[in-house]
C-alpha cells in the first residue's frame, strides 16, 4: 500500500521537494531533520538551506460534500506522478442546519412577543458575488488547503475542475458547432449528471452496482428529444424490456414508480448552477494567487480517468482534472490524507429547548490549562498505551480524549499536544 510522500522545508522554512517516507525516517533518525508538522506530515531540514526543485501543481476537485486534491510532480523520467493526495469532507450542510435552527428560534421568539432585539431597517443589500454560507465554506476551505500546500510544497501551477456539467449543453443538445458536438468528449457531461441526478442506480428497478445504459423517457422514434430533462438511467434487463414505448405504457401497472420517475426528471438544474457557481468563485480566488490556472469540466476528468483505467475516487479524479491529466501516473492503492472540516467552535452561548427558552448558558472560554477542544494530543496515562487523539476540554481538570478506537476521561497532566487545533480532523 503506497503513502503519500512527505513533505519537505528547508532551514528557512521554504518547500522542497517531497521526499519517501523512507528517507524521511532516515533523516529524522540521523538527526538532520525535525517533525514540522504532524498533519499534513512535514519536516524540517535542520541545516540544508536550498535545493533543486521540479515543477509541481495543485490540482483540486471541488465536490459538494468532499473535495479532492492532489499534488502532481512532474518527474523528468516517469512524467507527471502523484506525490501526495487528501480528500477534504466539508461541512456546509452542518453550516446550513445551524442557520436553519437559528432562524427557527428566533422566528419563534418574535411569534411569542418575548423579549427579542429591536428589528433593523430593511436597507441591507448582499454585495456583488455574494455565496450563502454554506457555499462560501466550501469556496473559503479549499483555498485555505490550497495555500498551506504552496508554504509546504514548490507549487508553480493548479488545476481545477471548473464545471461538473455542462448545463448549455444538456439543456440544447443541438447546440452548433460540430467539433463541440461530437469530439472525444461528446456524452460524458450528460452521463455524469444523469449519474448524480438518478443516484448511480437504475429508474426502473433501482438495481445498483450494475452497468447502466442512458434511456429515453420519451422515445426518439416517437418524436423524444435528446434534452436531459428526456432522459434516465436504465440497467440493460429494464432498457431491453421497454424498447421503444412510452414510459406511461411501459409502467401502466406500477403508478407511484411512474410518478416518482416523471417527477425527479422535471427537475431543474438547481443543484447544477449552485456547485458551477461555487466553481466559479474558487476559480477568481485561485486566478487571484497569480500561478498559472487550468480547469476542465468533469466530462473531461471523467473521460481521461476512464481512458487510463483508474477507479473512481475523489483525490483520483482530482489528479485526472484537465488536460494535464491526460497522462498522469498514481497507484490507485494510495492511502490519501482523510480531513474534515470541523470548524473553530461556534458562537452559541444559551442552550435551548425544543421551544426556544434557554436551559444553560456556556462559559465563555474557548481553552483551559493551554489546551482547546480539538487539539491532537498524545495521552500517556499510567496503566494505559499511549495513543494519538482529538481533546475534548472541560474548565475542570478532566478532558475527553478520543482515538480511532477508545474514548477515555483523562487528567491534562498525561497529555502532550503533537498539533494545536486548526479546525480540522485526520485521519
Amino acid at each position: 500500500m503506497m503513502q503519500n510522500r512527505v513533505l519537505v522545508l528547508d532551514s528557512r522554512r521554504q518547500p522542497l521537494m517531497p521526499c519517501h517516507p523512507a528517507r524521511a525516517r532516515a533523516l529524522l533518525k540521523e538527526g538532520r531533520a525535525a517533525v514540522f508538522r504532524s498533519f499534513p506530515f512535514t519536516i524540517i531540514l535542520l541545516e540544508r538551506a536550498s535545493g533543486d526543485v521540479q515543477p509541481v501543481r495543485v490540482k483540486c476537485d471541488p465536490g459538494s460534500k468532499t473535495t479532492g486534491m492532489a499534488l502532481v510532480a512532474e518527474f523528468a523520467r516517469r512524467g507527471p506522478t502523484v506525490v501526495w493526495a487528501a480528500e477534504l469532507t466539508h461541512r456546509g450542510e452542518a453550516i446550513r442546519s445551524a442557520l436553519r435552527q437559528r432562524a427557527m428560534h428566533r422566528r419563534s421568539r418574535r411569534n411569542r412577543k418575548t423579549r427579542y432585539r429591536a428589528p433593523r431597517f430593511d436597507n441591507r443589500k448582499r454585495s456583488e458575488g455574494w455565496l450563502p454560507p454554506s457555499l462560501r465554506h466550501r469556496v473559503d476551505t479549499v483555498m485555505s488547503w490550497v495555500g498551506r500546500l504552496r508554504r509546504l510544497a514548490p507549487v508553480t501551477s493548479i488545476s481545477q475542475e471548473l464545471v461538473r456539467f455542462d448545463t448549455q449543453k444538456m439543456q440544447n443538445p443541438e447546440i452548433t458547432g460540430v467539433e463541440y458536438q461530437q469530439g472525444t468528449l461528446a456524452g460524458y457531461e450528460v452521463r455524469e449528471y444523469l449519474l448524480e441526478k438518478w443516484g448511480r442506480k437504475c429508474a426502473y428497478c433501482e438495481a445498483k452496482d450494475v452497468p447502466l445504459e442512458i434511456d429515453h423517457i420519451h422515445p426518439r422514434s416517437r418524436g423524444g428529444s435528446d434534452r436531459v430533462s428526456n432522459l434516465t438511467l436504465a440497467c440493460h434487463a429494464c432498457n431491453q424490456a421497454k424498447g421503444n414505448r412510452d414510459i406511461r405504457e411501459f409502467l401502466a401497472n406500477r403508478p407511484e414508480r411512474l410518478a416518482a420517475i416523471l417527477a425527479r426528471a422535471k427537475t431543474p438544474l438547481r443543484d447544477a448552477a449552485a456547485i458551477n457557481s461555487t466553481r466559479w468563485a474558487l476559480c477568481e480566488q485561485l486566478k487571484a494567487t497569480s500561478l498559472p490556472v487550468e480547469t476542465g469540466s468533469g466530462g473531461r476528468t471523467k473521460y481521461n480517468r476512464s481512458q487510463q483505467g483508474y477507479s473512481k475516487a475523489h483525490w483520483i479524479d482530482a489528479a485526472c482534472v484537465g488536460h494535464s491529466g491526460s497522462a498522469v501516473w498514481l497507484d490507485a492503492g494510495m492511502r490519501p490524507l482523510l480531513m474534515e472540516a470541523t470548524g473553530h467552535g461556534e458562537l452559541q452561548r444559551a442552550r435551548v429547548d425544543k421551544h426556544g427558552f434557554p436551559l444553560a448558558h456556556k462559559r465563555g472560554g474557548k481553552s483551559f490549562r493551554d489546551f482547546r477542544t480539538g487539539d491532537l494530543v498524545r495521552c500517556r496515562k499510567p496503566g494505559l498505551p499511549d495513543f494519538l487523539g482529538r481533546v475534548a476540554i472541560r474548565f475542570r481538570p478532566s478532558f475527553v480524549v478520543s482515538g480511532s478506537d477508545r474514548k477515555i476521561e483523562v487528567h491534562p497532566k498525561h497529555l502532550v499536544v503533537v498539533q494545536k487545533a486548526d479546525g480540522y480532523a485526520y485521519a
